[in-house]
């Protein structure tokens, strides 16, 4: 789950991590009031879920109240298209409006989960403002990682000290630094984060240091005791099938680019499903693993997530009938034709337990089905019924 920058901003001030004065606004009238009330120059930046706000128009500058007034009202109630936000873009509902600073240095500081061991790893670096990808394939060297077990040994002050001399700070700027990275790490476990980022983290000419930027996004498994922090969800700023889906129990779904929608249970089949889908010349529409279950309904709310979709021209269903039973997901795709208008051809193909009754059940359901005995014969036959050849 992602939140906005000025309540990241928020959660920052309340573990100690220093941010620029400023709060949000979602008229131009309460900009105006927040921008006399700062005085001088300030910047107003667009509060969206996405990346790249500057290079869309998305983060300006106003030197009076009045201006300020004047550049809100052009920001809200627009959709902001970044690189990250596709071509629909995001809708602005809110702006940050806060002091603008002069800096003399920007780095970077995150911390993550490694995929690879399942622990924190907190990343700095001396080169801030870019992206962490282009800077990882530009100058990987400039990049320091931190890795944490807490299994092990929990985050220890040494570490930070670390992580400060690292990114080659003044003598006066290192106790400030310790104590902004013990913070971003103790925020980091008591909010259950998946990502916290601060890019840029500044220094300004005063010798100041101050998170520019704040970025945090928290593992939703863990937001049922993360109750405050769950009713922050904004559901305008994500995907609506992807918001309908997670309403209809099934938390493993994707929207992606392609044309070609896919049910199946485990992810790791899904994604080997969308690899063959590639090979075979065409692209999937979506991420959909209805996992390990024995329920029909589950089976029937896949097809109406996949048929609100109109970018989908055919569906691929396929099953590995382990702990699931093959006759339960056939039931569910006889339930789904029944209960709507389903245009999309659907290519099934179904191994594992029970898999005779499912057969049974499919063949005797009159249902104009494609059917696929294998891996890549299935994709092909989807592949093909996409692009209308089958």
């Amino acid at each position: 789950m992602k939140i906005y920058e000025y309540q990241a901003k928020i959660l920052f001030a309340e573990f100690g991590i220093p941010v620029p004065r400023g709060r949000a606004a979602k008229t131009a009238s309460e900009a105006r009031e927040i921008a006399a009330e700062l005085g001088g120059r300030v910047v107003l930046k667009a509060q969206v879920h996405a990346g790249g706000r500057g290079k869309a128009g998305g983060i300006k500058t106003a030197e009076s109240p009045e201006g300020v007034a004047k550049v809100a009202a052009g920001m809200l109630g627009r959709r902001l298209v970044t690189h990250q936000t596709g071509p629909e873009g995001a809708p602005v509902d809110a702006i940050l409006v806060e002091e603008a600073l002069d800096t003399r240095r920007e780095l970077y500081l995150s911390i993550i989960i490694n995929s690879a061991t399942g622990t924190p790893v907190i990343i700095a670096s001396e080169a801030g403002g870019m992206e962490i990808e282009e800077l990882a394939g530009e100058s990987p060297e400039k990049i320091i990682r931190t890795c944490i077990d807490p299994g092990m040994l929990e985050f220890q002050p040494f570490m930070a000290r670390r992580i400060a001399f690292s990114l080659s700070l003044e003598a006066e700027q290192i106790r400030p630094a310790i104590a902004l990275i013990s913070g971003l790490y103790r925020l980091f476990r008591a909010r259950d984060c998946s990502l916290a980022e601060i890019n840029p983290l500044v220094v300004t000419t005063d010798g100041r240091l101050l998170a520019l930027d704040a970025k945090l996004d928290f593992d939703d498994n863990a937001l049922y005791r993360q109750k405050d922090i769950a009713a922050l969800r904004d559901t305008d700023q994500e995907n609506p099938l992807e918001v309908d889906a997670k309403g209809k129990g099934i938390e493993n779904y994707i929207k992606l680019d392609g044309d070609i929608g896919i049910v199946v249970n485990g992810a790791g089949l899904a994604m080997s499903v969308m690899d063959t889908l590639k090979l075979a010349g065409g692209s999937p529409a979506n991420f959909l693993d209805i996992g390990t279950v024995n329920d029909p309904r589950r089976v029937v709310n896949a097809f109406r997530i996949l048929s609100a979709d109109p970018d989908v021209k055919s569906v691929l269903v396929n099953i590995f009938g382990g702990m699931a039973r093959v006759d339960t997901i056939a039931t569910g795709i006889v339930e789904a034709h029944k209960e709507m208008d389903i245009k999309s051809p659907v290519v099934v193909r179904l191994t594992g337990t029970n898999l005779a009754e499912g057969e049974r059940i499919l063949s005797e359901s009159g249902l104009n089905l494609i059917r696929a005995k294998t891996f890549r014969e299935a994709a092909d036959k989807a592949v093909a019924a996409a692009a209308g050849n089958l």
